[in-house]
C-alpha cells in the first residue's frame, strides 16, 4: 500500500520541496537527494513517508521513519528535520496533515473512544507503522488532487481527512491525538505555555510566570514540560531564539550581531557561543554553508 501512496504522490508533485495544495492542511513533500537539516518549529502534525527515509531530531532524541511509517508531533516543538534516503530514480515522497483539534474532538465524541484513549502524558513526538486502512485513506485523499471536478475535492476531501484522523485515533498513538483534542489535558496546558513562550521568546521570561499562565505549580509545570518537549522551558526558549536568528540571517541577510539582538541576546559573544553549540559552527560559517547547500 505504501507503493500505491508513492505512485499517487509522484503523479501529484513533480518538483522537489514542500508543496501546499488545494486541500486544506495538506502538504506534499518531495526530495530527489538527501537534504541538510532544516531547523524550525513544528506545529502539531502527522507526516507519512511513502518512499525514502526521513530523520527528525528533538533535543538529544533522533526519530527515523521510512516507507509505510508515520510520525506524529503533538506539540509545537523546535525540531531539526532532514531527508536521509532519496535519489533521482527513487525520490523521497511524503505527505503531511496538520492536526485540527476541533475535528479530532468531534471524532472522539462520535466514536465514543475517549475512555480507551486516556493515557499518561508522553513525549510530544513519536513514530509508528501505518496500517493498510490508513494508507488507503491517504491514497484516496491524494488522488483527489487530480480530479477534474472541483466538487469532488470539496465534498470528498473532508471525508477523507476525517477517516485519516479516525484511523490515527484507533492506532497505537491514538492517545497522543486525544491529548491534542482534550482542552483540559496536560498536553493542552503545555501547548498553551508553549504558545506563551513563543509570543515572548525575545524577552526574559520567568518560569513562575509561565506556570501561572496555565494554572500549574512550578514543579508540575517543569515536569510536564520536559516530558513533552524533552527540554526545560528556558532551553525551549533558547532553541526558538537561535532558530529565528538563523532564519533572519538566511532570509533577511542580517549579520550575527543584529540577528542576535533581534531575538533577545544582549551579548554578541554569548549568542555566537550558544549558536555554535546548537548548529555546530559559528553563525557566519553556518550561514555560508547553508547558502552553498541551497
Amino acid at each position: 500500500m505504501a507503493r500505491e501512496l508513492a505512485s499517487a504522490l509522484a503523479r501529484s508533485v513533480e518538483q522537489d520541496g514542500i508543496t501546499s495544495v488545494s486541500i486544506p492542511r495538506v502538504r506534499l513533500l518531495r526530495a530527489s537527494q538527501p537534504t541538510p537539516p532544516c531547523h524550525a518549529p513544528q506545529d502539531p502534525v502527522v507526516c507519512v513517508v511513502a518512499q525514502g527515509t526521513k530523520q527528525v531530531v528533538l533535543g538529544e532524541q533522533t526519530y527515523t521513519y521510512g516507507p509505510g511509517q508515520f510520525l506524529i508531533v503533538s506539540a509545537d516543538l523546535p525540531v531539526s528535520a532532514s531527508v536521509t534516503e532519496a535519489s533521482p530514480d527513487a525520490p523521497y515522497l511524503g505527505i503531511s496533515l496538520s492536526l485540527d483539534p476541533v475535528i479530532l474532538s468531534e471524532l472522539i465524541d462520535t466514536a465514543h473512544v475517549a475512555a480507551e484513549l486516556r493515557e499518561p502524558l508522553t513525549r510530544g513526538i513519536e513514530v509508528a507503522t501505518a496500517n493498510p486502512e490508513l494508507l488507503d485513506a491517504l491514497v484516496r485523499l491524494v488522488n483527489l488532487l487530480g480530479t477534474e471536478r472541483a466538487s469532488d475535492q470539496q465534498v470528498l476531501a473532508p471525508l477523507a481527512e476525517r477517516e485519516i484522523l479516525y484511523r490515527l485515533l484507533t492506532s497505537e498513538l491514538g492517545g497522543r491525538l486525544y491529548q491534542i483534542a482534550h482542552a483540559e489535558s496536560k498536553l493542552s496546558q503545555i501547548n498553551k505555555a508553549i504558545g506563551w513562550i513563543k509570543g515572548h521568546y525575545d524577552k526574559p521570561i520567568r518560569v513562575e510566570e509561565v506556570a501561572s499562565q496555565v494554572n500549574m505549580s512550578v514543579s508540575s509545570f517543569h515536569h510536564h514540560f520536559r516530558t513533552v518537549t524533552s527540554m526545560s522551558p528556558l532551553q525551549y526558549q533558547k532553541q526558538l531564539r537561535l532558530q529565528e536568528a538563523r532564519r533572519l540571517m538566511l532570509v533577511q541577510a542580517l549579520d550575527a550581531a543584529a540577528a542576535g539582538f533581534m531575538v533577545g541576546y544582549q551579548s554578541p559573544s554569548q549568542f555566537s557561543r550558544e549558536y555554535s553549540r546548537m548548529f555546530g559552527m559559528s553563525p557566519k560559517k553556518d550561514v555560508e554553508h547553508a547558502r552553498r547547500m541551497n
